[in-house]
């Protein structure tokens, strides 16, 4: 992974490498978060809290979807095997 070297300027600014924005979408105008790690400062992009919520949507559909085919299996397994014994809800 190449180094890519910037001197801070009297404010504290330092400008990201096009390279590097380029790969990771950051555009003018955009905000980037900072976050120390080990001893070290990392810049990245804030996180897309819509795309963030479109992945906990889609969970929570598969997790549905997921109680509805064990409802069934546990159905189907009941009418084969019957209730066990000794075991209550």
């Amino acid at each position: 992974m190449p180094e890519h070297k910037r001197k801070v300027g009297d404010r504290g600014q330092v400008t990201i490498p096009k390279e590097l924005r380029d790969r990771r979408g950051i555009k003018g105008g955009d905000e980037v978060e900072f976050v120390e790690v080990n001893n070290e400062i990392i810049i990245k992009p804030p996180t897309d809290e819509e795309r963030l919520a479109e992945g906990y949507r889609k969970r929570a559909e598969r997790s549905r979807e997921l109680a509805e085919e064990m409802e069934e299996a546990s159905a189907e397994a009941t009418g084969h095997l019957g209730d066990a014994p000794g075991w209550s809800e």
